[in-house]
């Protein structure tokens, strides 16, 4: 394989050009192979894989800074930047991650999970270039989705108006920003981006000197110029309008018109935007044919494409069906996504209810200001989002939902540890900031029926704004519906007590009972609700003569601020502070990539960790 002498990007500059075809070939194979084993992020990578060669043709991103936004088109980068032999441990524990990492590589500029941010970021490294007066390039490598972010439209307007010399990379792979029609459009299009185009266009600047704008005759000319594109060439006069050269669009597939238009942006040395279309899923039936599903995928067979596990019941489903069962008996409620209707289970919403579905694109916050709104006029809005999304909608969770005590209920999904996507992705604070926020309500189920039960408690008993937390995947062994009360007792112990809330009981309850084995009685406390937290619910569980000594709180939360400290500092409020508090959680660590139960372990979160624990400190006590 002509892919097995590929060690670093010099190999790729190296290469004839005419064997970088063979190149792209073997490179989509080996994805389709690679992330068929891992899962991953497979339609985009693929659609990425020209683009992706000829930056590493034109730029040396050991020294040039290439950021990507969101990371998930990164792939082909890492595997030609010499991590090819370690994309078998994609998205595993202690393996490579599936975003870009500083720490894997000098290849990586920035760490990136989340979107819209790259061209802000890009920004700042260009002019810590020009501070420091060094010489080196900067790129962003934005997609068409990262765009409906509003932090995009800051770091643009910013980059624009700079001067710095930056080349902004769009990708745009769906979502057109104008709609470019007739021939010609077509034409002007391929005639921009053509060697000779950008060779004429350098000399006659460089004739008028190096202020041509200055000069009568250049103005003339260019504001001629100006009017006649942006009748026949609307497309371009938004970037142009910010300050940025247009340079596009140009075909994502063409490797040696990608590679021309590239050093022309270089040599541009301004804010420069290349527009590139390229097809999600490029040379994989199935993955063009179903760009979303493989978008971000498990495991599956490279030849057919069908999934290994599927089928499997969610939170996520089962929230979605909960949510239009509602939806169907009040007019009121509303679904609000963004850009997340599949993974936050609201497909199904969508199509039953079009006219009260909104997916506002990648802006979590203009979603919870939305829901405010409708709020406001008396709508019911329920806005499901990832967690580690959420915190992206901080400022108008306060500003917007609490400071009013508006009715939004807030499907938190993905809450806790998320598994393969690693640090960026983990829903570790949520549990932290939202019940800081006055007014907030936090409910967290920890089987399907309490969801279901949650949900209408959220949506028709409760007021103000309201979180309902869950996990990533589906259910354990507890399977029973407790949402009655905000705390309740699962089982009786008197040597310890384990206190929990979400999915974690199970983990709990496993812990007893090989605590149990071995002589030492720990009773199991359920929080359903995290917030707000009062001493009145713990006083019949702790008041009392015969409350254990020990207390362990486990959350797979981050410890500042946790659930086990407020809870903690109730009990000493109410003088009745446990001789010995065990907070078990993730400290101050970002958990890395592996399955959750991987990560369960490593934190001590699972039943054999718990159970160490509680022996430790009952040998302590007993000693």
């Amino acid at each position: 394989m002509l892919l097995e002498s590929i060690h670093s990007p010099a190999d790729v500059r190296a290469l004839p050009a005419g064997q970088l075809p063979q190149l792209c070939q073997e490179l989509r194979d080996f994805l389709v192979g690679g992330i068929s084993g891992t899962g991953g992020h497979l339609a985009s990578n693929l659609g990425a894989v020209e683009l992706t060669v000829a930056i590493h043709r034109v730029f040396d991103t050991e020294r040039d800074r290439l950021v990507f936004d969101v990371g998930h088109q990164c792939y082909v980068h890492k595997i030609l930047t010499g991590r090819r032999e370690a994309f078998s441990t994609l998205r595993q524990l202690d393996g490579l991650s599936g975003f870009p990492k500083p720490y894997e590589s000098v290849h990586d500029a920035f760490i990136a999970g989340h979107a819209s941010n790259s061209v802000a970021v890009a920004l700042g490294m260009a002019r810590a270039r020009t501070l420091a007066k060094e010489d080196y390039n900067v790129l962003a490598l934005i997609g068409d989705g990262a765009l409906t972010g509003g932090l995009a439209y800051e770091g643009l307007n910013n980059a624009g108006a700079s001067g710095e010399p930056l080349v902004v990379i769009l990708n745009d792979n769906g979502m057109s920003i104008n709609q470019n029609v007739g021939a010609m459009s077509s034409h002007l299009a391929r005639l921009r981006s053509k060697p000779v185009y950008y060779h004429f266009k350098k000399w006659y600047r460089s004739l008028f000197g190096r202020r041509p704008m200055k000069n009568p005759i250049y103005r003339f000319n260019h504001r001629l110029k100006s009017s006649l594109k942006k009748v026949l060439w609307p497309g371009s006069t938004l970037f142009e309008d910010m300050g940025f050269t247009y340079l596009g669009p140009i075909d994502g597939h063409d490797l040696p018109r990608l590679c021309d238009v590239l050093e022309w942006a270089r040599e541009l040395r301004c804010p420069v935007v290349v527009h590139v279309n390229t097809v999600k899923g490029r040379g994989c039936a199935f993955a063009e044919r179903n760009p979303d599903m493989y978008h971000g995928v498990g495991p599956f067979d490279p030849e057919t494409g069908l999934l290994k596990k599927t089928g499997e019941e969610s939170f996520s489903s089962v929230f979605g069906r909960a949510l239009a069962d509602c939806a169907g008996t009040d007019g009121r409620i509303c679904a609000v996504t963004a850009a997340m209707a599949d993974g936050t289970g609201l497909s199904g919403f969508a199509k039953s209810f079009p006219e009260r579905f909104f997916d506002v694109g990648i802006a979590e916050g203009c979603g919870v200001s939305m829901a405010a709104g409708l709020a406001a006029q008396g709508m019911i809005p329920v806005f499901a989002v990832y967690s580690t999304f959420l915190q992206r909608g901080y400022d108008m969770l306060i500003h917007d939902a609490a400071l009013e005590r508006l009715h939004v209920v807030l499907g938190v999904d993905r809450a806790g540890l998320v598994g393969a996507d690693g640090k960026t992705h983990h829903g570790c604070f949520d549990a932290l900031f939202l019940p800081q926020i006055p007014g907030f309500t936090v409910l967290c189920p920890a089987s399907f029926a309490e969801l279901r039960t949650m949900l209408r408690q959220a949506l028709f008993e409760l007021s103000g704004p309201v979180a309902i937390r869950y996990p990533r995947g589906g259910e354990g062994a507890f399977q029973g519906d407790t949402s009655a009360e905000p705390l309740v007792r699962l089982r009786e112990g008197r040597d310890a007590s384990l206190l929990t809330y979400g999915v974690l009981v199970n983990e709990a309850l496993a812990a007893a009972e090989l605590l149990a084995a071995e002589g030492i009685e720990a009773e199991v406390l359920k929080l359903n609700r995290i917030a707000p937290l009062d001493f009145e619910m713990f006083r019949p569980f702790f008041d009392t003569a015969e409350a254990p000594d020990i207390l362990l709180a486990a959350e797979d939360s981050f410890g500042a601020g946790c659930v086990g400290q407020r809870v903690a500092a109730l009990l000493a409020e109410g003088g009745r502070a446990p001789k010995q508090l065990i907070l078990k959680n993730l400290g101050r660590t970002f958990a890395l990539e592996g399955t959750v139960a991987q990560l369960e372990h490593r934190f001590e979160l699972d039943a054999a960790g718990i159970a160490a624990a509680v022996r430790e400190a009952a040998g302590h006590g007993r000693g």
